[in-house]
């Protein structure tokens, strides 16, 4: 009878432990279980930062891109706009914000806050240029055409912008507008060895001019004594 009850009592045991512990998480289920916990932490971090310095625009904004990456819009939005309140400068923020617009349903409200920061930057080519960059980031392609675009329309003829679309136009798989733009840039300032390069891999033949001082050294080399 003893023996009986032991057994019955080591089976209920090894029912309730073998339904508390359930299946260990792998693979995939438990990169992604580690990762929201790490969030979370990170979250409690950055709060706590900002309790600490509230003007602290790089907990701000790393904070809105975990609200960003939790599909939390408007605190997401909240934490990028106090980032550009204390650092003006900081067009990753501004991006990350027209992004967190655009994904949340707001794109006509985005359309009207990207215009404004296109006119703010319009003092300066290379502002835009940066501006356009943080936007192809976020993936925003058309307020980083719009500022490109504004960009040459200031600086016609800037060897640096005629690259930067070569390479957007790279990224998107268009050869044409490319190799268009590339050429360009490399016909305003030949001396782009990266450019050449690129347009060597297109298979175009160009020719990159030698430096005026590299020639006349080798020169001096190779003359008769």
């Amino acid at each position: 009878m003893k023996d009986v009850l032991g057994i019955m009592l080591t089976a209920v045991v090894l029912v309730v432990v073998g339904a508390g512990c359930g299946p260990a998480a792998t693979g995939p289920q438990r990169t992604i279980e580690t990762e929201l916990r790490q969030a979370d932490q990170r979250k409690v971090e950055l709060l706590a930062e900002i309790e600490q310095h509230y003007e602290n625009p790089r907990a701000h904004y790393e904070l809105g891109r975990i609200y960003h990456a939790d599909g939390l819009w408007s605190k997401a939005a909240f934490h990028f706009v106090v980032t550009i309140d204390f650092d003006p400068a900081n067009y990753l923020a501004r991006a990350a914000l027209l992004r967190t617009l655009v994904d949340g349903g707001k794109e006509q409200k985005a359309d009207m806050i990207v215009a404004g920061y296109i006119k703010q930057a319009s003092y300066s080519a290379k502002q835009l240029l940066i501006l356009g960059r943080a936007m192809q980031w976020e993936k925003l392609d058309k307020y980083a055409m719009d500022c490109y675009e504004k960009a040459l329309e200031i600086a016609p003829n800037s060897a640096m912008l005629y690259k930067q679309l070569g390479y957007y136009y790279l990224s998107r798989k268009d050869r044409v507008r490319a190799e268009e733009y590339l050429r360009k840039s490399f016909n305003l300032d030949p001396y782009q060895p990266e450019v050449a390069g690129e347009l060597g891999r297109m298979g175009i033949v160009i020719e990159v001019p030698r430096d005026d001082k590299e020639s006349d050294t080798e020169s001096k080399t190779q003359a008769p004594k």
